[in-house]
């Protein structure tokens, strides 16, 4: 199979929960635009075959892009309807394609309209198939009186607007406000660095227990106390350990018994990745920032592995720093230089994050290419430590299984 490099971007519901993802995907071969965009039906199908629907997405639906090409080919049954939602982009409605929309809804796949300028002569064009779509993806440029009345009609044919594109929190405020059901785009990730700003309470606390757990003079029981002082981080960090996510034999009870148990690096590591649990989504789900973040020490780690097998797990260690902190201004809303400077940080995770010096700052602007599926950059990566083709390939369905097992622990 030629190698196809997978990245999937977040969408988010009005409560700033992860609702779904769009699934992005370019094949190996740097050809023209117009054909890198889109791979075949038979290449998706393969790669779905290969690694399973769970690997990619876990138990969320996923937007694919959808051309007459692929539209009009058999395949396009064979793939699950309670998976994805069919993207459509370019469409030509013709009788053969509207017959398909309506053979694809009658079947029970969720059909969209792709990344489609929210315009009255637009909607009119798509009359046809109105009626067979959940979901329109819409582009925001030209926002107006009107916009809230087209938006108000798709609602009053049970279609839900997503708006595409979102990078910033002033685009999701506006689009929340004319009405937008779905949100894609990293906007929830934007820093909100406010001058003179200071921590509060609780995140100056977290500081503190991580900085005590760093220091080998502080003896386990004034980490212990420190811990039970903070009640909330505490309840917290319990019914974090006693997830699915690790093994343990019985369950845990006390902060003194997890630090014997784990130790204290693995323990600042996961109080670290915690901060990010509630920092965005109102529901008690894990927010979309802390599955972004989860899935770029994912990356880090295996990234590292691979390019150094020789590396010691103080280094693996260091490799996870910078994934779990490279978002923290984000929850803070303090300059990352600030923050860094009151945590006991190693300085190449420092220069990693802020100047993307050495091997770690290396993979860690590699981690960010792969969110966007830059495939020259992973492609120039592969090639300078002499990967096999399908290494990032890989490394990046297995961390996105590695997210979703953390996100939906088995029982067992």
């Amino acid at each position: 199979m030629e190698s196809v490099y997978l990245g999937r971007e977040p969408i988010i519901d009005r409560e700033n929960s992860l609702f779904a993802y769009e699934v992005l995907y370019k094949n190996a071969q740097k050809e023209s635009e117009a054909n890198s965009r889109y791979t075949s039906a038979s290449v998706i199908n393969t790669v779905l075959n290969k690694f399973g629907t769970n690997a990619i997405i876990g138990n969320r639906k996923a937007f694919v892009k959808v051309d007459e090409k692929f539209l009009m080919h058999d395949l396009i049954f064979t793939i699950p309807s309670e998976f994805f939602i069919y993207s459509l982009v370019d469409l030509e409605l013709s009788d053969r394609v509207v017959e398909r929309i309506f053979q694809l809804h009658q079947k029970g796949y969720e059909l969209s309209l792709d990344d489609t300028p929210l315009k009255k002569d637009v909607l009119v064009k798509y009359q046809t198939i109105l009626k067979k779509l959940s979901y329109i993806r819409v582009t925001l440029d030209d926002v107006g009186m009107s916009t809230v009345k087209l938006i108000e009609f798709l609602h009053k044919h049970g279609i839900k607007v997503v708006s595409t594109g979102i990078v910033s929190s002033t685009e999701y405020k506006v689009a929340k406000e004319l009405g937008c059901d779905l949100f894609q785009g990293y906007f929830f990730a934007e820093p909100k660095i406010l001058e003179n700003s200071k921590y509060e309470p609780s995140q100056a606390n977290i500081l503190q227990l991580y900085n005590l757990l760093l220091d080998d003079d502080t003896d386990i029981d004034v980490i212990t106390q420190a811990f039970e002082d903070n009640h909330e981080i505490t309840l917290q960090l319990l019914q974090f350990i006693n997830s699915g996510a690790f093994h343990f034999r019985n369950r845990i009870s006390s902060i003194n018994h997890i630090l014997s148990l784990v130790g204290r690096i693995p323990l600042s590591q996961w109080l670290m990745l915690m901060i990010y649990s509630k920092s965005v989504s109102k529901t008690s789900g894990y927010s979309p920032l802390m599955l972004m973040v989860k899935n770029r020490t994912e990356l880090m780690e295996k990234i590292l592995k691979v390019v150094r097998p020789d590396a010691s797990k103080e280094f693996l260690g260091e490799a996870y720093f910078v994934g779990v902190l490279s978002l923290i201004d984000t929850v803070f809303g303090v300059e990352l230089e600030k923050i860094l400077g009151d945590m006991k940080i190693s300085l190449e995770v420092k220069e990693a994050l802020i100047e993307h010096k050495g091997i770690l700052g290396e993979i860690y602007l590699l981690v960010r290419g792969i969110e966007v599926v830059d495939i020259d950059l992973m492609m120039d990566f592969e090639e300078k430590y002499s990967l096999e083709s399908d290494v990032i390939e890989t490394i990046v369905l297995e961390s996105m299984q590695g997210v979703n097992e953390f996100e939906n622990p088995s029982e067992d």
